[in-house]
């Protein structure tokens, strides 16, 4: 369980969010996403210790790289809201999230050269079009662009 906060290490959220750069109001929705988990002082407000930046850097750095809000709060979840996380438990968060971005950036690429073919098509390729779906026949096994889902996840 977290220790208390002592004030000489805690931070008031005005104070996490002019140190973060993030509104309060995005402090407040982390928060509500279980990213975040502030001790509340004798007179109810949110007490932060000073680790908290880290753990926020590391979730806007998560953010800003296409890391969706619930695989950041799955990766964090061991890691004490109270303290910065050590070597080890950031290495096994990287490691995490370097397999998964290694895989987006090649869906991404394969997206990058598929949708290179459709600029300036106007659909007149109608034939080798993968958006193509005639009377949404695919829709009775699957959902979406179909063959265009199944080109990207080919390996």
């Amino acid at each position: 369980m977290d220790e208390k906060i002592t004030s000489a290490q805690s931070l008031s959220v005005g104070e996490v969010a002019k140190r973060s750069g993030l509104p309060v109001s995005t402090l407040h929705f982390y928060e509500s996403k279980g990213l975040l988990k502030p001790q509340r002082s004798a007179g109810n407000q949110r007490v932060y210790s000073r680790g908290i930046l880290r753990r926020i850097a590391i979730i806007r750095v998560a953010q800003a790289s296409g890391i969706s809000l619930a695989e950041i709060k799955t990766a964090l979840e061991p890691i004490p809201h109270d303290r910065k996380a050590t070597a080890k438990e950031w290495e096994t968060v990287s490691k995490m999230w370097a397999t998964s971005l290694k895989e987006r950036i090649a869906r991404l690429s394969k997206l990058q050269t598929s949708l290179e073919g459709c600029i300036g098509c106007g659909c007149l390729t109608m034939g080798e079009c993968p958006l193509l779906n005639p009377q949404d026949l695919l829709g009775q096994d699957a959902c979406g662009p179909v063959i265009f889902d199944r080109a990207l996840t080919q390996k």
